[in-house]
């Protein structure tokens, strides 16, 4: 594949635009969960004006009142132009694709294509919480694969959870999380093709969530698994609702390879009823028209992480960073503080800033937070130095 570079857009940084009374405004998760006198930076939703193409076919929508139900592929076709373009990735077939309410119900409605009650699903913690939670709401089993010392996909240890998972005859998936939550890493053409045949040696049927596709800097590739030599029978979860900040306007595609096609045409009729029509036409919008927004976007992001790491070694150099190529998440290793399991508990409770903890991340979590940077210079500053005064009291 030939990736496109991202464009140098001319549009201000969006990460820029709102100040904090503005976003308190806001009612959703992030900024109702705590006090107001906690900064959050945990749940990922950004701190960010919509784009205007978004905000523009919404309005109209509304305007027109074309809020029914959902019909028609111009969110495929939207997501297929894109991932031509920025990917260079000629290959997601438009009759190969299914619309889903959301990423994670979407799994869930894969795996249970692929799967059976009690069938065991591998994932690499630390790793995104609901992974966890959806998998073993659904009746499966999670495994445990530990991605190794440098944050990336330990093949030796993925192929023994393989052999493990498919003992004594049954199916197994194996969850992949592309780019990587919490810890930014980007997996490479051959790390995935390696895994590719891993899962076809063993018989194991991969399930993509590549929700954090669009988040990739500028200097890293993303690699679509359905494009990689095997990756012809796994199935794919694709949306715009990270990139874009649309997590309330639910709407995200289901991907088939060429051999995964059968599989995906079992997909109840009711699953595709589940999406929300107003945020297809939000999620189509932001793929085809969004794309001088969303660079303006990466292009602050970038300068977040090389802040937040300056930041760091000047007032928390015992805290390990290593930024990441993907996501607006930064993953921070914590233990060398002396906080115990859970710094999060202690950055909340005395510097008064709200970070995901660790421990749900699975394996690999404990002593660790995970910060959302997609918000402004100056709130992240405020965060880093609320927990630095955190360890003083």
């Amino acid at each position: 594949m030939t990736r496109i570079p991202h464009d140098t857009s001319g549009e201000p940084n969006p990460l820029r635009t709102l100040d904090l009374d503005r976003l308190r405004r806001r009612t959703s998760m992030k900024w109702r969960t705590y006090p107001e006198d906690v900064l959050p930076l945990w749940v990922a939703e950004m701190d960010v004006p919509l784009a205007e193409p978004v905000v523009r076919a919404v309005t109209d929508a509304l305007a027109l009142g074309d809020t029914g139900y959902p019909a028609g592929t111009a969110y495929a076709e939207a997501l297929a132009a894109f991932a031509d373009k920025r990917w260079g990735w000629h290959g997601l077939a438009v009759e190969r694709t299914a619309i889903v309410p959301d990423v994670m119900l979407g799994v869930v409605e894969m795996l249970k294509l692929v799967t059976g009650p009690g069938d065991p699903v591998v994932v690499n913690p630390p790793v995104y919480p609901p992974f966890f939670q959806f998998v073993g709401n659904m009746d499966r089993q999670v495994v445990e694969a530990p991605l190794g010392a440098a944050g990336r996909i330990d093949l030796a240890v993925l192929e023994e959870a393989f052999a493990g998972a498919v003992a004594d005859g049954r199916r197994a998936a194996y969850l992949l999380c592309s780019p990587h939550n919490p810890t930014g890493t980007v997996h490479t053409a051959a790390e995935l093709t390696a895994v590719a045949a891993l899962a076809e040696q063993y018989g194991v049927r991969v399930v993509a969530d590549e929700i954090h596709a669009p988040l990739v800097l500028g200097g890293a590739e993303f690699v679509p698994y359905l494009s990689v030599p095997g990756g012809e029978s796994g199935l794919s979860l694709m949306s715009a609702s990270k990139a874009w900040n649309l997590a309330g306007l639910k709407a995200a595609l289901a991907v088939a390879g060429p051999a995964a096609a059968a599989d995906l045409a079992r997909l109840p009729e009711e699953v595709g009823h589940g999406p929300s029509h107003v945020g297809i036409i939000a999620h189509t919008a932001a793929l085809r028209d969004g794309t001088a927004w969303l660079d303006a976007l990466l292009t602050g992001l970038d300068d977040n992480r090389r802040l937040l790491a300056e930041l760091l070694a000047e007032h928390l150099p015992a805290i390990a960073y290593r930024p990441g190529e993907a996501t607006y998440l930064a993953w921070l290793d914590c233990r060398a503080l002396g906080l115990g399991d859970d710094p999060a508990d202690a950055f909340l409770h005395r510097g008064r800033v709200a970070l995901n903890s660790g421990l749900p991340f699975g394996t690999g979590g404990a002593g660790h937070v995970r910060l959302n940077l997609a918000t402004s210079p100056e709130i992240v500053e405020e965060a880093v130095r609320r927990m630095a005064a955190a360890l003083d009291r």
